[in-house]
């Protein structure tokens, strides 16, 4: 971690805590301006996982469907993309 400015150590372990708290992250760097402390970190990164919803169910995986979910899922207006 890298600390610019002066601080005490109360207030870094409550500034860190606090971040790690909220964000879950990694505390990266603590600068002192004055009154203002700024605070940058960095998240961890994780899979991304889509989900679908047809008919009301909650899926990531079309495999497992029956070929009516398929056709249904196939049929449906796709927003945001351009069939053109």
């Amino acid at each position: 971690m890298k600390i610019v400015g002066d601080i005490s150590q109360d207030e870094i372990k409550d500034i860190v805590e606090r971040a790690e708290k909220e964000h879950k992250g990694k505390v990266v760097s603590i600068t002192v301006n004055g009154d203002f402390v700024d605070v940058e970190y960095e998240l961890p990164t994780g899979k991304f996982s889509r989900l679908r919803r047809i008919t009301g169910y909650l899926t990531n995986d079309l495999e497992k469907w029956n070929d009516a979910k398929r056709a249904e899922e196939k049929d449906r207006v796709k927003h945001g993309i351009d069939n053109g």
